[in-house]
């Protein structure tokens, strides 16, 4: 159901979009070519202050259990999905990060970061930044380094939505120059929204763009520059967002259509329909609308959440229906890390684009 108390901040867009749109790069749903997808996971171990036995556990049910339900995918290339593990800054437990270290070198996904906190400092956060990325990098050969500045580099997920201290009560940040202490600390990307019906969620949708920061005033990435084919950079810290929509064949009541935002959950299962408007609004590097990038988000590590996508079949129907989809509507389909996902919008942005590689 809409929650009309924050649906304002975004469905202008929304409404521009799809009554009055941009013929050049929203073009009709055969015009797709290429659907780059990832599966963003806010992977919280300790969710529920669980102990470590049972955090532990968890870890260790995705790292014996995820190979075989992707062991019969693959995308149009011959490649197995890539699942990425966005893990707490909070929740560091050295044996768990061996074990996804473990399941990322069998190619099973990829580690980022991710991160809650509240009333916290520029200088608090960028001391946890710091610090974890190069634990990661150090303890656990994780992460990457810049192949041309050396530093060690990371993907981003803010714990809470509230990345910038987007929330009106200043809870969960704090920091009114987090996009700048990202930047600063070797953040390439964050991949926080979309987070309605969340009053975190941003008036732009459905977009890969740059934002500015303003270190007066929180929630600076509410605005900013689109990644553009043969543009230059600009800002402070690129944003890719996931697929935010209204979808009018799932309604409350049966009169009020349902936010469609690119959930993966015991509560938002996968079907065709929810596919169909992930790819419909997949955002994409503007000049090139053929290639969409298609980003979800799960809670791995949420009991019912992970029953769902483990033992339920939802991470089999998931890869199943988008294939379908995919080969039904003639889109060749390339499974991306969070990384990768970057560097192919890098490369339209660069004009420096040659087409999907197998590696």
């Amino acid at each position: 159901m809409i929650k009309r108390r924050y649906v304002n901040i975004w469905i202008p867009s929304y409404i521009k979009t799809n009554i009055f749109p941009n013929r050049q790069n929203q073009p009709h749903r055969r015009s797709i070519k290429t659907i780059y997808f990832m599966v963003a996971d806010h992977f919280e171990p300790y969710w529920g202050n669980a102990s470590e036995r049972i955090a532990r556990k968890r870890v260790e049910r995705w790292c014996n259990e995820y190979p075989f339900q992707v062991s019969s995918v693959k995308d149009s290339f011959g490649r197995y999905p890539k699942h990425t593990f966005f893990y707490p800054e909070e929740e560091y437990d050295p044996i768990i990060l061996d074990q996804l270290a473990a399941l990322c070198r069998q190619g099973g996904g990829d580690v980022e970061i991710h991160l809650h906190h509240d009333n916290d400092t520029s200088a608090g956060l960028r001391e946890k930044l710091t610090r974890f990325k190069k634990t990661l990098h150090e303890s656990h050969g994780l992460l990457r380094k810049n192949p041309v500045t050396g530093e060690i580099v990371y993907g981003f997920i803010h714990g809470n939505w509230a990345l910038d201290n987007s929330r009106k009560d200043g809870r969960w940040c704090g920091v009114n120059d987090e996009l700048r202490v990202l930047k600063e600390t070797g953040c390439y990307a964050d991949f926080t929204l979309p987070s309605a019906p969340s009053e975190t969620q941003t008036k732009k949708i459905n977009s890969i763009y740059y934002a500015t920061d303003d270190v007066e005033r929180p929630k600076s990435h509410d605005d900013g520059v689109d990644v553009e084919a043969g543009g230059s950079p600009t800002g402070d810290l690129m944003i890719i967002q996931g697929p935010l929509t209204l979808n009018w064949k799932s309604r409350k009541w049966g009169i009020f259509p349902r936010i469609e935002n690119g959930e993966l959950s015991y509560d938002a299962p996968v079907y065709a329909d929810r596919i169909r408007l992930w790819v419909l609004n997949a955002p994409h590097v503007v000049g090139r609308p053929e290639h969409r990038f298609l980003k979800i988000h799960t809670h791995g590590c949420n009991d019912r959440n992970l029953q769902y996508l483990l033992d339920s079949g939802g991470l089999t129907d998931l890869y199943g229906m988008l294939k379908e989809h995919c080969a039904k509507e003639n889109i060749l389909l390339h499974y991306t890390d969070a990384y990768e996902m970057y560097n192919r919008i890098k490369e339209l942005e660069a004009a420096e684009f040659q087409g999907i590689r197998n590696a």
